[in-house]
């Protein structure tokens, strides 16, 4: 288990906090229904358009060196939203066997053309596969939006359904000024805390892959 920052070729967003801040708790409900207000509404209620535009193609590049992944490898992207990192993850390394897993019916149905077939809908705390059915498993900015008794389930699931290679990324906050940032931002995180916490919890949970943290400065 180590933290590696394998998100770095991530384009920097650019967030405007005081237009956030109005309006959040309305905002908050709509984007908590993870539907077209919360993938294509206003910037205020989530994303703002997320469309694809090849951002995540060094990504899914990173991924495939770091793990050593090779054709006939299982990877699962567990809130794969609409399926862009399976499709750059399966581009970028042709014949490996990758799947998403998202709790939005509404992303699911407005997923890249290129990954029909290999979606399917469920939640990170109950995932419909069996033990070690995956020889990595990723999982971004998705667990810290359940409440911390079902995160921690989800830290579980992840771990089970993998071989041993994992990689997690979640909010965290290193100082009172990012988490009222933080907190001033989100809009669907029911968990989040500093590093150190969030270690231990991976570690109490017998998780053994990677991972990193979303920070707002």
């Amino acid at each position: 288990m180590a933290e590696v920052n394998l998100l770095k070729t991530y384009p920097k967003a650019v967030r405007d906090i005081a237009q956030r801040v109005q309006g959040k708790e309305a905002n908050r409900e709509l984007a908590l229904k993870f539907g077209f207000e919360y993938f294509d509404g206003p910037r205020e209620q989530g994303y703002g358009g997320y469309r694809y535009d090849g951002r995540w193609v060094p990504i899914a590049q990173t991924f495939v060196t770091h793990f050593g992944l090779k054709p006939g490898d299982r990877v699962l992207d567990v809130g794969c939203a609409k399926g862009f990192l399976v499709k750059d993850l399966t581009d970028v390394c042709p014949g490996l066997e990758v799947y998403g897993l998202d709790i939005s019916e509404y992303a699911l149905t407005h997923a890249h053309a290129d990954v029909a077939g290999r979606t399917v809908r469920g939640s990170c705390d109950a995932l419909p596969f069996s033990d070690r059915s995956f020889d990595a498993v990723i999982c971004i900015n998705t667990i810290h939006n359940l409440d911390p008794e079902h995160c921690a389930i989800a830290i579980r699931e992840l771990q089970r359904v993998s071989k041993g290679q994992g990689f997690i990324q979640v909010d965290a906050y290193r100082s009172a000024a990012e988490r009222q940032l933080f907190e001033d931002w989100m809009l669907t995180a029911k968990s989040y805390y500093m590093p150190e916490a969030w270690e231990a919890l991976f570690a109490s949970c017998g998780y053994t892959g990677d991972y990193y943290w979303t920070v707002l400065q």
